[in-house]
């Protein structure tokens, strides 16, 4: 009974990895290819390949293996180093608030 505990919290590890690596490889495609090079990370195609490479290795290994973490490792500093600064150089979509807000509320030039 143990083992089964076991191996079904390892098959939700595997799918919330797949699922986490292919949003990481579906962002990196959308996103313009000059921003990369402007927030000075990597090219696109060299992020196209990694996060891919980490999509299909997570899809085809299990996660006990070595690839499946080395492909997790990349995504996360692709999720946290690379993606938001390409967000904030390209204005990624806003969350409420008008374009004359500031960081204490909306300015209004007086």
């Amino acid at each position: 009974m143990l083992m089964q505990g076991f191996a079904g919290v390892m098959w939700l590890l595997n799918v919330a990895l797949i699922v986490f690596s292919g949003f990481a490889f579906f962002d990196a495609v959308f996103r313009r290819e000059d921003a990369y090079r402007a927030v000075d990370k990597q090219t696109k195609p060299f992020w196209l390949i990694i996060l891919g490479l980490a999509f299909v290795v997570s899809l085809i290994f299990p996660i006990l293996s070595f690839l499946p973490i080395i492909g997790l490792v990349a995504t996360i500093v692709y999720m946290v180093d690379v993606r938001p600064a390409i967000r904030g150089i390209s204005g990624g979509p806003r969350r409420g608030g008008s374009s004359s807000d500031g960081p204490y509320g909306p300015f209004n030039g007086r």
